[in-house]
Order: C-alpha cells, then structure tokens, then sequence
C-alpha cells in the first residue's frame, strides 16, 4: 500500500509540474548584434492568453513602432496551437552593450516573466540591414528631402525649402503620417506655405530610380545674420504598407505595416553680407525689386483742408522687414503720424505686394509749397547691384487762407506807396505845459509795503511743502517706473486701440507697435527682428523670461492672426497683454 501511494504521490506531480511547463513566455530579438543606423525588432510571444502585459523600458533604444499584436490559432491532427506575440520596432541611440530588460504578462492569475537579452550596438554599417525584412524594406523606399532653392544667399535674400517625401512603387502609405519635431528657423524671418492636407501626388526619380512623392510643406526664408546658418531637420513618424510572402484565401498578397522614422537632415546655408561698394547713404535694408512712387491726393486746397500724401514701395523683396523712407514738410504744413498699410502675400518665390505710409497733410497759410523727390535705394540680389529711385517733385498749392507773417512783411517792403503829408499830421502834439504838484503817500508802512515783506515768508513753507511732496515723489522709483510705462504703452499702443474690431488693421498696428517699441528701447534696425534676436536682447537688458515669452507670443499671435479668424473679444484680449506687457519690459528694462 505505501509503495501504491508512494507511486500515486509521484504521478500527481508530475502531472502538476507538466502543466505548470505547458505555459511559455518569451523574447526574441531579430538580431543581438547591430549598427547604430539600423533597426532591432523584438517579439514577446506567449502560448497561452494573458493580461496586464509590461514591456521593459528599453534603456538606451528609442520605440520607432509598436507596440504591435498578433495572434495565431491552428489545429493540427485535432491539436489547438495558440500564440500571442507582442512585437516593438526599437532605434538605438549610441554605440555600445544593453540589456533589454524583463517583460511580464498575468497569465491565469500567474505572473511570468520574460529573460533579458544583451545586445551590442556597433558604430554605423555602410548600407543597414535588418532582420525583419519589412523594417528593412520600408526605411530603403521611403525618404524625406529637404530642396533648397539657393545655398548662398545674400543677408534679407529670399530663400525657399520644400520639404517632398519621396515613396517607391514597392510600398505604399494609406495612413496619416505624424510629424514629431518641426524646424526652429533661428536666424530667419520665416513663413510656411502649406498644402493643408491637399497633398497632390508627382511622378519623379530619387537616385535616378523612380519615385512617386508629395509636397509635405514649403518654407520662405530671409536670413538675419550672414556666415553659415543651420536649418533644422523635419522628422516624421510614418506607417508604411509593405508587401509580405503571405497571401490571404482569394490569393491576394497581405502587407505588414511598419512605423518609420524618417528625417530630411539638417541643412546648412553660407550667407553673404551686402557689399559695402557703393552702397548709398539712405539704404535701409531693402533687399529685392521695387517700384517707388510719392503721390498725393490733391495739389490745390485751402487753408485747414487736409490731404492724403502716400509714400508706396512695391515689388518683390523683404517688405515686410524695412520701413519706406521718410517724408520731410515745410513748417507750415502740418502734418500727423503716418499710417502704414501692407498689401503682402509670400508666395514660393517670396514676399510681394506693396507697402504705403500715409500722411495726413494740413496747410496752415496761404501759399505754394514744394514737397522735395525723395530717393529709396534697395539691393537687387539679381544683378548683385544698389540701385536708386527718385519720386517727382510735388507743388502743393494753398490758394485760400491767412498770408504768413514773413510773407506779410515782405509784402509790404516790396509795395511802396507815395508819403502825402497833412497840415493836422502832427496837430495832436502839445506845445505847451501845466504842471501841477502831487503829493506823495509815504511807501514805508504802507499795505504794499507789507505785503511785500509778508509774501516771501509765506511762500516759504509752500515752498517747503512742494519740494517735499517732489523729493517724494522722485524717491518713488517703482510709481515713476510705473508711470512712465503706462504712458509708453498707450503711446506705442494707440494706433491699434483706435482699429479694435478691424482684424487686419488691428494686428498690422499692434505687430507695428510692438516692433516700433523694440527699435526704440533697444536701438536695433528692422532687419535684426527675429524672435532669437529680440529674446536675447531683452534676456540681457535683465527681462524675466516669463515676460518675454509673453511678447514673443504676441508677436506669434500677430502672425497668426492674419490666417486665422479673430473676435473683437481675442482683439480686446490681445490689446490688453501688449500694453501689459510693454509695462512690464519697461519697469524691468536695466537702466
């Protein structure tokens, strides 16, 4: 009997140790030995149903795909067969050895745990290959390109990247891509054209091989400094169909999808500053083809009528980025701050359009008034060349009005008329006298007397009480700060506050207002506006960082606003942070 329970013993756990065996869970990798520029797939395969599956944190690689699951059910000879697999597509990030570490999965209230695996990471192969020939498959058909239009452009000169992805005829894409990082354009004025999802497909070659590819995006850029500037890589995460050797029950072949990380590269671009050779005096930046013209809206008026004198720039160039030259008026006319008005759109080669400032012009006399041509040089990168325009000369007749007294006088210098003498010219002259004697009052002890000693001393403790409220209020540095940027915002701010409602008017006066603003407080031309620029600036002029990523987001929002609708409630929003925010520059700004 103990021999029969003895054997019983034995036979139960043998069974109960089978079972326990018949439950696997592993890690497989598709190679333990790669490049840094090549792909690791690893499986998580189990062959029985699970919950809660953990994967490891995979130190030192980065997930391109997954996580992706597949299940697998077959009977063979009345067998079930059953999997579950679990596969991630890993990067690595640098040369040397890494354990992937333990993945768990709860299979019928058991934990299990997969093993590590060690892999080594090589320095870069000449052409990757891969284990999963899906992986491999997809990152040799499917490429980013970053097209630049001109590597060697001058400083302000217009530039265009045009980012094309580029996809054999082996695979294909039916999925949304994902971008992942956008380039940070420092150093250069820029502005997206996008094709806003309306990606229309090219037939053309990539290596001399052919290729399909789409337009992604296209980049205008002017650059702000010269030497050799970076532009930012676009990277995109991308799912690729690519063709298996499995077909499904109608023989149609079957595709496996693979996630891609694919990158355009960082560019480089040499600019060249402008020639000091015969530049002229009055050049301001423009860099392009322009027109020039000065016209005004009438040339005969009264006194205290007004006109409208335009000075305009039109073409192709930088507009955006200098200011139309500056009209100078005789003294009697008066004349009110211009208003700047921008008919600009960027297209692939560029800015154009035009830019006017107008002039409110209020004659005050009579009179003829010549209004002096006015010159506007620019750089024309074609012909590598500074050329100058001049306006015509304009004469503003003021026929009705007060003469000026200058010209009164010479009026009557020039106008001689003949001297007739009277026999009464001088009969209101007396020839004789009768003098009386008036008797003097005594000056001393007298009320004026008195009050002449008598005022002094009490002025003296008005005066005291002046000078203290004024010592006060100049030791009061933080309200005199405060004021004084109160009043520099409303002076910077007054044009957009009068267009609050007009959305386009509203935010060319603020983006002027603000950029107006920095051209005074840090002395810096137009053509150093760039968000880096003004961000290092004022980072130096001991600005905290919260208020200058609050002006650099409303320059953004000016931008932005151009494209996007606005309500007068985001146009009242907006004034209030800008005259917020040009307080707080101004209280903060080193002295």
């Amino acid at each position: 009997m103990k021999l029969k329970s003895i054997l019983s013993l034995i036979l139960v756990l043998f069974l109960g140790f089978s079972g326990f065996a018949q439950v696997t869970f592993d890690a497989k990798v598709s190679k333990e030995r790669l490049g840094v520029n090549e792909r690791l797939r690893i499986d998580f395969e189990m062959n029985k149903d699970g919950d809660n599956f953990n994967p490891p944190d995979f130190d030192g690689f980065r997930v391109v795909g997954g996580p992706n699951q597949a299940i697998s059910n077959s009977y063979i000879n009345g067998k079930r067969s059953y999997s579950k697999t679990y596969s991630y597509f890993l990067a690595p990030q640098a040369q040397g050895s890494f354990t992937i570490g333990q993945a768990t999965i709860e299979i019928e209230g058991e934990t299990y745990k997969s093993l590590p695996i060690k892999v080594t990471v090589t320095q870069a192969v000449e052409k990757p290959q891969d284990g999963n020939n899906a992986d491999y498959v997809a990152s040799e058909n499917v490429h980013l390109v970053a097209e630049i239009s001109k590597t060697n452009p001058y400083l302000n000169e217009a530039i265009t990247v045009t980012y094309k992805m580029y996809v054999s005829r082996d695979v294909s894409i039916t999925s949304q891509w994902r971008e992942l990082d956008s380039p940070k354009y420092a150093d250069f004025w820029s502005q997206n054209i996008d094709t806003r999802g309306n990606y229309k497909v090219y037939d053309g070659t990539y290596k001399g091989e052919s290729y399909r590819y789409v337009i992604l995006r296209t980049t205008v850029l002017y650059p702000q400094k010269t030497g050799e500037l970076e532009i930012e890589p676009l990277t995109l995460d991308v799912p690729i169909d690519v063709p298996s050797n499995r077909r499904d029950f109608f023989g149609r072949r079957l595709t496996t999808r693979v996630n891609k990380t694919i990158s355009a590269g960082k560019r480089t671009i040499n600019v060249k500053p402008l020639p000091l050779e015969g530049r002229p005096d009055d050049f301001a930046g423009a860099v392009g083809d322009f027109d020039f013209e000065v016209k005004t809206s009438k040339e005969t008026l009264d006194a205290t009528e007004s006109l409208e004198l335009q000075v305009s720039v039109s073409g192709n160039g930088n507009l955006k980025l200098f200011d139309p030259p500056s009209v100078k008026l005789p003294s009697s006319l008066e004349v009110y701050e211009p208003e700047r008005s921008e008919n600009v759109r960027t297209t692939r080669s560029g800015m154009e359009g035009d830019i006017t400032e107008t002039y409110t012009v209020v004659p005050q006399f009579k009179g003829k008034y010549p209004i002096r041509p006015l010159t506007f040089s620019f750089f024309d990168p074609m012909t590598e060349t500074y050329k100058t325009k001049t306006s015509n000369e304009i004469v503003i007749n003021v026929e009705q009005g007060p003469v000026t007294p200058v010209a009164s006088a010479n009026d009557e210098n020039t106008a001689k008329q003949p001297v007739t003498l009277s026999e009464d010219q001088f009969k209101y002259i007396k020839t004789s006298t009768s003098l009386s004697s008036v008797e003097q009052d005594s000056f001393f002890q007298s009320t004026l007397f008195w009050s002449l000693v008598g005022a002094p001393l009490l002025l003296i403790p008005i005066l005291m009480f002046v000078g203290k409220k004024r010592k006060e209020r100049l030791a009061d540095v933080e309200g005199n700060r405060l004021r004084r940027a109160n009043k520099l915002a409303k002076k910077y701010l007054s044009e957009a506050k009068r267009n609050l409602g007009d959305k386009v008017a509203f935010y060319d006066a603020l983006e002027r207002a603000l950029h107006n603003y920095l051209k005074a407080k840090l002395d810096i031309v137009t053509s150093e506006f760039s968000k880096e620029r003004i961000e290092s600036l004022l980072a130096e002029n001991n600005v905290d960082k919260a208020t200058i990523d609050k002006f650099i987001g409303l320059l953004k929002s000016c931008e932005f606003a151009r494209y996007t609708p606005a309500s007068s409630e985001t146009m009242k929003e907006d004034y209030n942070k800008a005259a917020t925010v040009v307080s707080e520059i101004d209280k903060q700004f080193k002295r």
